[in-house]
């Protein structure tokens, strides 16, 4: 049999020969080395504090990055709404005031009646419908544009006292005025069938957009208000 591992007291008395292990050192022959877990640790050094780079110099790798506003956004309302002015002084003041705001309001309205604007339109322009009989106006050519222009001109040829000149003038303005029927019947059924085809829910009557059709066929094309969208020729 194996002779016995002699075994040591936990404390060992101090002395020349018998020195604790330490962590740096070796443990003695036949020492156990469960006696090591009961040594001193060595002090851990702890690591320096890095300094932080100031705010400026930091680089942010992200693009979407937004620095910090002083002040808070202001609400869609508040920056909309109008600043404060001061009251009016006098009474001059107040009418001056009044008449630059109302000017202001006029010219607001007339661009936008002019750009096709629903909250600008008068009762008889507004609606999809009137929008698509406007459009279908305007791409085409119109005998009515021709109308009135040639009415003066035949007006001033019926008061030259020739018989023959007389004729020639009355005999062109019933030719006019046979192309404007003929034409203001020709928009009508344009009118019906789109309609029919892009608003068959629709709640206006046909008679009603006919008629808005003609009153806009015979005006001039820069006099039409509002201001046509499409040119000449151009597919609705």
């Amino acid at each position: 049999m194996l002779a016995e591992r002699p075994r040591y007291p936990a404390v060992l008395p101090l002395g020349r020969g018998n020195r604790p292990p330490s962590s740096f050192g070796r443990a003695p022959r036949g020492y156990p080395c469960v006696v090591a877990l009961f040594s001193k640790k060595p002090a851990e050094t702890s690591p320096e504090p890095k300094q932080q780079a100031p705010e400026d110099e930091i680089v942010h790798a992200s693009r979407s990055y937004t620095p910090k506003k002083e002040k808070a956004t202001p609400k869609r309302t508040v920056a909309q709404r109008r600043r404060a002015e001061p009251p009016p002084s006098n009474r001059r003041e107040a009418l001056k005031r009044s008449r630059e705001k109302g000017r202001e309001d006029r010219r607001e309205s007339y661009e936008g009646m002019k750009a096709g604007d629903e909250r600008y339109l008068l009762p008889r322009d507004k609606g999809p419908e009137r929008a698509l009989v406007r459009d279908l106006v305007d791409s085409r050519r119109n005998a009515g544009t021709w109308f009135f222009g040639g009415a003066f001109i035949l007006l001033a040829l019926s008061m030259v006292r020739d018989y023959r000149a007389v004729m020639a003038a009355n005999l062109i303005w019933y030719l006019l005025a046979l192309a404007v029927v003929v034409d203001t019947v020709l928009i009508s059924r344009k009118v019906k069938k789109m309609i029919t085809e892009r608003f068959p829910k629709t709640n206006e009557k046909l008679r009603s957009l006919y008629f808005y059709a003609f009153t806009r066929s015979i005006m001039f094309r820069r006099l039409r208000m509002p201001r046509p969208r499409v040119k000449v020729g151009e597919a609705i």
